[in-house]
């Protein structure tokens, strides 16, 4: 309930980051769809770009919110995480060439239980719409291991697989951008009555 307060009571900086990674993620994935298979680990360079430009993202947003959001250490983590994975394909063309569905699926998969821990901590403060966040990312969890195990699923495309990762995770992201700008419009009254539950809440802690 504390961490909850904490989050809902203050204005959330720059929501609209992680919609710009969806949409981000979402044009790559859409983009992966236009492309035959053998030129797959051609595109090494987009993956290098958007990675590196989510994750420089992600750790702005997350420094900008860490006495907003109770969980903003895990997007610093998140957004660190993608930048180094962007800074390794982009230095390591050689390394990339055979293991960037490891790469690109590790990405993705962490960023798609960051998701899914954030759509519990919304259902357990109530927040009607957490179900939503969650099919995105548990659909995004298990396409990110679809990637990682490929090539033991031969009969599905590569390529195929990769597109509907980014495309699922991107969503996400957008859904996750807009349930924190209902945290950031929230009414001042309302905001005002959950002050008011945070007093009430620590005097019965205390009691």
């Amino acid at each position: 309930m504390a961490k909850f307060l904490k989050t809902i009571r203050n204005t959330v900086k720059h929501w609209y980051i992680p919609a710009i990674i969806g949409v981000l993620f979402i044009l790559l994935g859409g983009y992966l769809f236009s492309v035959p298979a053998k030129t797959y680990f051609t595109l090494t360079i987009f993956f290098s770009l958007s990675f590196l430009f989510s994750g420089i993202l992600e750790i702005l947003f997350s420094v900008r919110n860490k006495e907003e959001l109770e969980g903003w250490g895990w997007y610093l983590t998140s957004g660190i995480f993608t930048l180094l994975i962007g800074i390794v394909l982009i230095t390591k063309p050689e390394v990339a060439v055979t293991t960037l569905p490891f790469f690109v699926g590790f990405s993705l998969l962490f960023r798609s239980f960051q998701g899914l821990g954030f759509a519990f901590e919304l259902k357990h403060n109530g927040v009607i719409n957490w179900g939503n966040l969650a099919i995105l990312s548990v659909l995004a969890i298990i396409f990110s291991f679809l990637l990682i195990a490929n090539p033991i699923f031969t009969g599905m495309s590569l390529v195929v697989i990769t597109a509907l990762s980014f495309i699922i995770t991107g969503i996400s992201a957008i859904v996750l951008a807009f349930q924190l700008k209902k945290l950031k419009t929230l009414p001042g009254e309302l905001k005002d009555k959950i002050k008011y539950l945070k007093e009430e809440y620590y005097k019965d802690i205390e009691k």
